[in-house]
């Protein structure tokens, strides 16, 4: 048993078992769905299906980061174990969360001096935050400390790769992503935009591919590229969707033809309803560990 707790946000999109099996404690997110807020808790108050058809129907989604009281809240009972914490927070090119988590650490440091807390910037976001927390408890149960294992994460966090595309630029449109010309345009002449997240943890469009089909093969050839040992890559895959999993299937199926040393069965995750009021339905994300990002 580790003397400190492994955290991070729900926007991980990882599932309440997979979280439970490893050991990684998590805080929701929040989000409102026509003027109700839910908290972001893996699809258990909110089934992910019944989200993505609320959204394909029409309604207004809004998310609101975790503030320091919420994570104050959090810290506090684990700190009072006695136990020191190492949490990640969703990207600071997505959200300002960083900053609260950083503000009621100041706080909780003030009262609790003999513990140590750790927050970083994981740049990454949904199952790409989640496959880093996976390593970093991986790490962790092979005896990695607190300060080593913060280091380890601080200098290979930009080693995680997260290409996405869409077959559905709506959502895109309506959060500023694509310019409302651009999005029409793009759903007319059946363009599926391929996105990846920089080094800054920015969502940058990358791409203009036409046809799902082409999309799908452009996404599996940028891990061809960039993955660690390339083909013979022999780490995790996660992918996460917003009701789309055929989709999804597609490009796990394609990874799995074309890479033959993976460590298990590519994982298929959902996207959770922070990140997917954002994305909409129709959303595919990959996730590999490659060469640093750079731009």
């Amino acid at each position: 048993m580790s003397d400190f707790i492994l955290s991070c946000c729900s926007t991980a999109d990882l599932s309440k078992e997979h979280f439970e099996k490893r050991d990684i404690k998590y805080i929701y997110s929040h989000y409102e769905l026509d003027g109700v807020q839910y908290p972001d808790d893996l699809g258990q108050t909110m089934p992910f299906d019944k989200f993505y058809q609320a959204m394909a129907d029409g309604a207004d989604t809004k998310t609101s980061q975790i503030n320091a009281d919420e994570f104050e809240e959090f810290f506090e009972p684990f700190l009072k174990e006695g136990k020191d914490i190492l949490h990640l927070c969703l990207s600071s090119g997505i959200t300002g969360v960083y900053n609260s988590a950083n503000i009621a650490k100041n706080i909780l440091e003030e009262k609790y001096p003999e513990r140590t807390i750790y927050i970083v910037d994981s740049l990454a976001a949904s199952s790409g935050y989640g496959l880093l927390m996976d390593k970093l408890a991986d790490l962790r149960d092979g005896g990695m400390g607190i300060d080593e294992l913060c280091k380890w994460a601080e200098d290979n966090k930009l080693k995680m790769h997260h290409w996405f595309f869409t077959s559905d630029l709506t959502f895109f449109v309506k959060g500023g992503r694509v310019s409302k010309t651009s999005g029409f345009v793009g759903n007319m002449l059946n363009i599926c935009p391929l996105l990846n997240v920089s080094n800054e943890g920015k969502l940058i469009p990358r791409y203009k591919i036409r046809t799902k089909r082409k999309v799908i093969e452009a996404t599996v050839k940028r891990m061809e590229e960039l993955a660690e040992n390339r083909l013979d890559y022999n780490g995790k895959v996660y992918i996460s969707n917003s009701a789309c999993y055929e989709d999804a299937k597609a490009v796990a199926d394609l990874i799995e033809s074309k890479f033959p040393n993976l460590a298990e069965k590519v994982l298929i995750n959902s996207i959770g309803t922070t990140i997917g009021s954002h994305t909409g339905p129709g959303t595919v994300a990959l996730f590999f560990w490659g060469d640093e990002r750079i731009d």
